[in-house]
């Protein structure tokens, strides 16, 4: 969980962190409730003691998921080709108009 942790420390605590079950830590856990954010985070099956998460917010992951999917059908994006962040933001925005500004699309 080293690079979970060096990446939230880098953000603002959310509200609600929603990732799979390889995420599921009893370090990450405890270091999210601290800093007061929910870990919608499903249970690693060998866990003796499961805990409970939210099935809905849970299901807004596939969004997510699906997004990035989309994203990575541009070839440009996939690889990285910019090495300006700007210019690879520019890319990201080109990629997202053909669907009316929403690179996620509900079924």
């Amino acid at each position: 969980m080293v690079g979970a942790a060096a990446l939230l420390k880098r953000i603002p605590t959310p509200s609600r962190l929603i990732a799979d079950r390889a995420y599921d830590a009893r370090k990450l856990r405890d270091w999210l409730a601290e800093r007061g954010c929910e870990a919608v985070i499903p249970p690693n099956p060998t866990r003796k003691h499961p805990h409970s998460v939210d099935a809905a917010a849970y299901k807004s992951r596939n969004l997510i998921e699906r997004m990035f999917c989309r994203l990575k059908d541009f070839r440009r994006i996939a690889t990285r080709y910019d090495k300006r962040a700007d210019t690879f933001l520019s890319a990201v925005l080109l990629a997202a108009a053909p669907s009316g500004g929403s690179i996620v699309s509900r079924p």
